[in-house]
């Protein structure tokens, strides 16, 4: 079974999804078929490193089945494989219902079992009639969650501190930048699978170096000086990459908990580099780190109340993290409360935050084009969330399409409404523009002043450049391989033309697999954008490039050590915010 999160919709849906309500009623074949061809349910990020923690099977108790710890661990591989990232490490819910054992018993053993025989419409798949689960894992599963859930072990500041390691000290580093290198026109390119990073030469679009990092890599962040990178695995190991060494390497590493998303360094004026920050998603927490060494300095619990039921949650997940520019603090989001964190850095001691209630659950986000307005997609309540980062105060809360999945957004001005920021969405085909411009466009701001309807379902990013005139917007988890493989392009000049389609997927010259089209990122100069052709980890993959003015294919990077190439993320780009 995929250790993957995304790479495993290749072959099978991720997770139990959300659903509205327990029903024992078996869903309709054609309520099947329709869920099942659903990009939305087939995408929900999975607790994928947790799994293989050993955990030792409860003890037996009156009416509850029990398990052999052969069982158990079976059972918990396949629960943080497929559920998890839905309904919580501890059952307590997130996007999916919670799956305690006050709920799950007084449902009883042949409800669970048909409920995830069958799935339902609503976001749950159908794991038996699909035939992702055998029967016996299906009775399994419904035996698994009669048993009170796993307790994982915790990872405090001991923990975190017997990882930390500094490769080269900062006083062997360079002191100039040893390479020929143009590091602001350089990519890093997570090669998902294998738990590396390609770095690769934006202008001659060679292959630099492959550097050995976490598992499955969700992001990599540059440094406000632009000379270190930060990447984060899965399961929750930084790797500190200094640009500056003749031949780019590792400098420090650490692991921050036993599953993480995001990593960001300090950018205010008199800040930059200083700090680093990582958020985990178990145990519930973030990690504020020396920028130069990553040694650990302070580690902050999320666990709290909810922004609506204002009920306690015992493992709200840290998603998205950016720096501000107007404060020396960092945006922390956390999923599964919706709360917005305004962690300030001055002062670790007495450590400052702003808390902003927002909306759940907090996924992705960016800025808009001033850096000022932070927007993050709440994508299970199909809502963008706005705050001030110079005021740090919510904005609005505003209503968009199904489950929104930006990326860090799209900023451009649009001919009639002006400035713009824009999302797609894993839910359904539409494009959601909002203005955010409060002073010269103050009746368009912080509303959707209009929608566009692109090829389907299933995008994750969408992207355009300050000099560009394009608006790209992939599909990779569209049921369809044709659409999966191709790419959207909107003409911001005229928001009324039909889109275009780019065959990046044949353009690879690739043959086998569905050839995933995904998260397109522009160079430096803004006149190309590298588009990721995801196969699975034994087929090949590639990158191709696009000349942003002629929308035709310009060069195609292929490498037997490209494998499972996703996130690319160009250093100018990245560190500048420039989406």
């Amino acid at each position: 079974m995929s250790r993957a999160c995304l790479s495993v919709v290749l072959t099978a849906a991720l997770s139990i999804g959300a659903y509205s309500a327990l029903a024992a009623e078996k869903p309709s074949p054609a309520d099947i078929k329709k869920h099942a061809t659903s990009p939305g349910g087939k995408y929900q990020p999975s607790l994928d490193v947790l799994k293989g923690v050993e955990l030792e099977a409860p003890g037996a108790k009156p009416g509850v089945p029990t398990l052999s710890n052969e069982e158990y661990f079976r059972a918990n591989q396949i629960y943080f494989d497929r559920c998890a990232g839905c309904h919580g490490v501890l059952r307590k819910g997130a996007t999916g219902k919670a799956l305690t054992t006050d709920i799950t018993r007084e449902n009883g053993f042949e409800y669970l079992r048909d409920f995830i025989t069958y799935g339902s419409p609503a976001g749950m798949p159908n794991w038996g009639t699909s035939g992702d689960l055998e029967k016996a894992e299906i009775e399994l599963m419904a035996k698994y969650l009669l048993n009170d859930p796993p307790q994982p072990p915790e990872f405090g500041m001991k923990e975190i501190k017997e990882t930390w390691n500094v490769i080269v000290p900062v006083d062997q580093r360079p002191t100039k930048q040893m390479n020929d290198l143009d590091l602001d026109n350089l990519f890093a390119v997570t090669l998902r699978d294998v738990g590396q990073v390609a770095l690769i030469d934006g202008d001659t679009k060679e292959i630099v170096e492959i550097i050995t990092t976490g598992y499955a890599v969700h992001i990599s962040r540059i440094s406000a000086s632009g000379r270190y990178l930060f990447t984060i695995g899965r399961d929750a190991a930084i790797v500190l990459i200094d640009l500056w060494m003749e031949k780019p390497a590792p400098v420090a590493a650490v692991k921050v908990g036993m599953e993480a998303r995001s990593v960001e360094t300090s950018k205010m004026k008199g800040w930059e580099d200083k700090y680093a920050i990582a958020g985990a998603y178990w145990p519930p927490q973030y990690v504020i780190m020396d920028g130069f060494t990553l040694e650990p300095l302070k580690v902050v619990s999320t666990r709290g109340m909810t922004v609506d039921t204002q009920e306690y949650h015992p493992e709200p997940r840290v998603a998205a993290i950016v720096a501000s520019h107007y404060n020396p603090e960092f945006v922390v989001n956390v999923k599964e409360t919706g709360k917005i964190l305004m962690v300030n850095y001055e002062d670790l001691t007495n450590l400052k935050v702003t808390t902003i209630d927002a909306e759940r659950f907090l996924h992705d986000g960016g800025f808009d084009s001033t850096g000022r307005y932070f927007l993050v997609a709440a994508n299970a309540r199909n809502t963008i969330a706005v705050v001030d980062t110079k005021e740090n105060k919510l904005v609005a809360l505003i209503e968009v399409g199904t489950t929104p999945h930006p990326g860090r957004g799209a900023n451009f001005v649009h001919p009639k409404y002006g400035p713009v920021w824009a999302t797609s969405h894993l839910g359904d085909d539409t494009i959601a523009i909002i203005g955010t411009d409060p002073v010269k466009h103050p009746d368009n701001a912080w509303k959707v002043v209009e929608t566009l309807e692109g090829q389907g379902g299933g995008s994750l990013f969408i992207k355009t450049h300050p000099k560009s005139k394009n608006l790209y917007v992939d599909t990779p988890l569209n049921p369809e391989a044709e659409v999966a493989s191709s790419v959207a392009v909107f003409d911001l000049t005229d928001l009324d033309k039909p889109y275009k389609v780019l065959p990046s997927g044949e353009w690879s010259g690739i043959t086998e697999g569905v050839r995933r089209v995904v998260q397109g990122e522009f160079n430096k100069a803004g006149d190309e954008i590298w588009f990721s052709v995801w196969n699975a980890k034994d087929q090949e993959s590639a990158i191709v490039v696009v000349d942003d003015k002629t929308l035709e294919k310009k060069a195609v990077i292929k490498d037997k050590r490209l494998i499972t190439p996703t996130g690319k993320f160009n250093v100018f780009n990245t560190r500048d915010d420039v989406y």
